[in-house]
């Protein structure tokens, strides 16, 4: 895959995670319900959500790193080693800065 299309896929990524993190702002902003019980499930909920918004926005911060990587014709080099990643492995985690041997 080139890093043309490896761009696009990662500019993909980064607006669906995007969309994802502002429904996740507007459901956390929406007033808590009246009822306790419904107040105990919202706090559930809003614990899960929290923690899918860290996540993606942990994921947006890779995926702009990785498209630095690309804007400076580094991509698809290892950031600690400074060999090729495999393109297998970009293929299942196109954000990655390391090599299959220096990330294990």
């Amino acid at each position: 895959m080139l890093d043309a299309d490896r761009k696009a896929q990662l500019e993909a990524r980064a607006a669906e995670l995007t969309a994802r993190l502002t429904r996740i702002e507007t459901e956390l902003d929406a007033p808590a319900p009246q009822d306790r019980d419904d107040q105990a499930t919202e706090r559930e909920a809003d614990e899960v959500l929290e923690t899918m918004g860290r996540s993606g926005k942990q994921e947006l911060r890779q995926i702009a790193a990785a498209l630095d990587r690309i804007a400076r014709g580094t991509y698809g080099v290892c950031a600690r080693c400074g060999d090729d990643i495999a393109a297998e492995r970009l293929d299942l985690l196109p954000d990655t800065p390391f090599c299959a041997r220096c990330a294990a």
